[in-house]
Parts: structure tokens; sequence; C-alpha cells
């Protein structure tokens, strides 16, 4: 048995790959577990540096999720959007701050 099969991914990261209309993912269980593994690796990476950003600057909590966000987004960025924003979902919930937006969702509101 590989090691990615027994990786639990969270139904949250897996619905990223499901098409809309249909209840299975459109890629293999290989791929998204990769995809889950470096955006659980990006969400735990960023702990450290929002959290001192929050108090160094003396931030809302959304405004340095929205700043974490800006920072792992974009054309270069290493995530497509939708993980970009399940990263920044999963980074509140590590540091137990307020959901910023509706993890569902793929873009911010």
């Amino acid at each position: 048995m590989s090691d990615a099969s027994q990786i639990e991914i969270p139904p949250s990261f897996v619905a990223l790959f499901v098409t809309p209309g249909h209840t299975r993912p459109h890629t293999t269980r290989d791929v998204v577990a990769a995809r889950y593994e470096l955006c659980e690796d990006l969400a735990q990476t960023l702990m450290p540096t929002a959290s001192q950003l929050q108090l160094a600057r003396d931030l809302h909590t959304a405004d340095v999720l929205a700043q974490c966000l800006q920072a792992i987004s974009g054309p270069d960025a290493v995530v497509e959007d939708a993980e970009a924003h399940w990263v920044v979902c999963r980074l509140a919930e590590l540091l137990d701050w307020e959901m910023p937006f509706d993890p569902s969702l793929t873009q911010a509101s």
C-alpha cells in the first residue's frame, strides 16, 4: 500500500476537484493527495508568519489572512486560486481564528 493511500484528505479539499454537477473528483486520488499535502504544508508553514504579523502590526486577523491569500495567489503561484482559499481557511482553523469567508467559495467575498 502506498503512503498516499493512507492520507486522510478532508472533504473540503476533495470538493475543489469535483466539477459542479458531478460527485467524483475529475482527477486521480494521487493527484488530489499530492495537492493536499502541498496545501496543508503551506498552511502549516504560514502559521508562525501570520501570528507574528498579527502581533507585530496589531492587525485584525481578517487583514492578516487577506495578506496571506494575496501572497500565495496570482499567476506565478504554486497553488490554484481555489487551493489558495482553502489554505487560508485552513490557516484560520489552525490558528483558531474566525474563517475569513466560506471555504466552499472559489473567491473571497
